[in-house]
């Protein structure tokens, strides 16, 4: 068998010249040198109390395209995932957390951005005169895990926060 190379530097985990196979993993220690999957679309719903106030808002503020609609719920492309809205009756009770001096809703969905995207979303959003639950500024200034925050409530009640890291990598980071 003849060694290939996947473009990777780091054999340290394997005692010897890895060996890799069709699909880059290595014959001898088993390390996976593959590219990472396509990260694939997440999908959430959630509730609302006014589907076409819901409608407005996630198309004409966020800028949100829709998808399938019927007369109880209706699919929006949220920055590339799918979210669908569901007509209830009633809006469930929302509670808050504590989180860097500031009361956070528990319960609330968004998505991290480009910190050039999320300045934009910012201006557009100030531009606009939507009011904001928690006013755009950066958590944990100075500190690992340093992030632009923004969170900003829909017609029904639902909480959404828009983030951003400078630093990427700390995204995932467990060292806060």
């Amino acid at each position: 068998m003849a060694v290939q190379s996947s473009g990777s530097d780091d054999l340290s985990g394997c005692i010897r010249q890895c060996d890799w196979d069709e699909n880059d993993v290595c014959r001898s220690c088993g390390t996976d040198y593959s590219p990472p999957k396509k990260l694939r679309p997440f999908h959430l719903a959630f509730p609302v109390d006014n589907l076409e106030k819901a409608k407005e808002f996630y198309v004409d503020t966020l800028g949100c395209t829709t998808g399938r609609e019927k007369q109880e719920s209706c699919v929006f492309k949220f920055f590339g995932h799918q979210i669908v809205a569901h007509l209830v009756p009633q809006m469930p009770n929302m509670s808050t957390n504590p989180v860097d001096g500031r009361d956070i809703p528990a319960m609330h969905f968004g998505i991290v951005m480009e910190w050039d995207d999320w300045h934009q979303l910012k201006d557009k959003l100030n531009k606009d005169g939507v009011e904001f639950v928690i006013s755009p500024y950066t958590r944990y200034e100075d500190q690992p895990g340093s992030q632009a925050t923004m969170f900003i409530v829909d017609p029904s009640g639902n909480h959404l926060e828009f983030k951003s890291f400078k630093d990427e990598s700390a995204i995932f980071d467990s060292d806060w």
